[in-house]
């Protein structure tokens, strides 16, 4: 059982800046209110392989989660990937030139791997729109980051 969606933005600014400002995991908490912190958890720069721990207020509460980025092309995409709590959660991020700006698409697979998991994702159906504004709403808030940086000559 898996719940799947797509959200996607247009920022105006140029892909390599808009690819390196959504991979800065450590200004996330800067410019995505619902992100508390970031931790980074592997030495060097962010890349295929980097582990982090999120925390951030989802649904009223706080919680964190361990996430790697299981694939990374410069400019172009990245993939991060979490498995908790009986799921697999996997968020790949495409960024690509689009008229005066760039695309950024967000898709979302959240595949339930255990029992419990499988009938909670049943139960918890009406949660997924929300989630999904979620969602979206961290794209708004990253857009604005990078706009206003843009248009300041940042």
């Amino acid at each position: 059982m898996a719940f799947q969606f797509s959200v996607e933005k247009h920022i105006h600014s140029d892909p390599a800046t808009v690819f390196a400002r959504a991979t800065d995991v450590a200004q996330w908490p800067a410019m995505i209110p619902g992100i508390i912190k970031t931790e980074v958890l592997t030495d060097g720069p962010v890349g295929e392989g980097t582990r982090f721990r999120e925390t951030r207020k989802m649904f009223g509460k706080e919680a964190s989660e361990e996430m790697t980025f299981s694939a990374f092309e410069p400019g172009a995409r990245y993939c991060l990937l979490c498995e908790n709590h009986g799921a697999r959660y996997e968020f790949e991020y495409l960024v690509s030139p689009d008229g005066d700006g760039t695309k950024l698409e967000m898709r979302g697979n959240i595949e339930a791997t255990s029992t419990v998991a499988k009938v909670m994702m049943t139960l918890m159906k009406p949660m997924q729109k929300k989630f999904v504004q979620q969602c979206t709403a961290d794209l708004d808030h990253l857009k604005a980051s990078i706009e206003g940086a843009h248009a300041g000559g940042a």
